[in-house]
């Protein structure tokens, strides 16, 4: 893990995000703690819909949740799942807007690491503002 970073707790945070998770669809709750450049925790759970497309994940809420309350530099983030999976694709991509080579660290259930990665080796080749026309 990236020793610049105290991993405990962000991984605390996203075990206790990952509780208030509202997932009665597929049950797979999610957990996400980002780091923000200045030392700030921001969490977030995935929510699910009947409308399947109008779910969010808790990465996206905890992003959501950063940039609104005026962080846009990140410096870690921890996943919580049941297995420890990693962000989907839309997260990865939403993430990148931010931080291109983020460090992350997923954690099963019981907060045991499973993966220790970035986000530049789980998108790579990603499109980022540099791909849009300068006008």
């Amino acid at each position: 893990m990236t020793a610049t970073v105290d991993w405990q707790p962000l991984i605390e945070a996203a075990l206790e995000a990952r509780q208030r998770a509202y997932a009665p669809y597929s049950h797979y709750a999610v957990g996400a703690a980002l780091l923000t450049e200045d030392g700030t925790i921001i969490t977030g759970a995935n929510v699910e819909n009947a409308v399947y497309p109008l779910g969010i994940c808790a990465e996206r809420v905890a992003v959501a949740r950063a940039v609104h309350a005026g962080h846009t530099r990140f410096r870690a983030l921890v996943v919580a799942t049941v297995n420890g999976g990693t962000p989907c694709g839309a997260c990865r991509q939403t993430l990148r807007e931010f931080a291109a080579e983020l460090p992350i660290v997923t954690v099963d259930a019981q907060g045991r690491v499973v993966l220790e990665t970035d986000l530049a080796a789980l998108l790579p080749h990603a499109f980022s503002p540099r791909d849009l026309p300068q006008e």
